[in-house]
């Protein structure tokens, strides 16, 4: 049987589930939800790479207060659709983050292992505060204690790429979030 390759397009999807002008209003919500919470604060933004990095640019610009950025990496997908091992702080911070207020950015909160994990790494830097910001919500797949201080959108629990988030390092350069089609969630696809 042969198979039928992936074009890294829209074409690729089952269906949209977040549009682009759909993320565009929901970073604006979520930039003065921020600056509003924030008023009169300046702000550490940690953006957990590479899937918050396309959420975290458009983000910042949405706020309308002093931000410092830096990043973590956190792996544990690999080149799967589902985590494959405890997320790992693979970068450091290049930030001293001490006393100061720091705003997590990530693109999904699935089980929840990573958010927690930085979380708790974070903590150990003694910041003035830490709060979490996602862009995609999946509650069905993490404990209903486990909630992000600001979110964008809930989505059901399947398995989605673009606006950053990908499938084996593919797929981040989409303006839209949607549902990768099954025949293209295996790596034989994309070899």
């Amino acid at each position: 049987m042969l198979l039928s390759k992936p074009s890294y397009t829209e074409h690729d999807l089952d269906r949209v589930i977040v549009s682009k002008e759909q993320i565009h209003s929901c970073v604006t919500r979520l930039g003065k939800q921020l600056s509003e919470y924030y008023a009169g604060n300046e702000i550490t933004v940690i953006s957990i790479l590479s899937g918050a990095l396309v959420f975290t640019a458009d983000l910042i610009r949405a706020c309308e207060i002093p931000t410092r950025l830096d990043s973590l990496r956190a792996e544990s997908y690999g080149s799967s659709v589902t985590p494959q091992s405890q997320p790992r702080i693979t970068s450091p911070l290049k930030t001293d983050v001490e006393g100061r207020n720091v705003l997590v950015v990530d693109d999904i909160l699935d089980s929840g292992a990573t958010l927690r994990s930085i979380c708790k790494h974070l903590e150990q830097a003694s910041p003035a505060s830490i709060k979490t910001c996602v862009l995609l919500d999946k509650p069905s797949r993490h404990p209903s204690s486990l909630q992000a201080d600001f979110k964008g959108f809930t989505i059901p629990d399947e398995f989605v790429v673009g606006y950053g988030l990908d499938f084996a390092e593919r797929y981040r350069h989409l303006p839209c979030i949607g549902v990768l089609k099954k025949e293209f969630q295996n790596l034989e696809h994309h070899a």
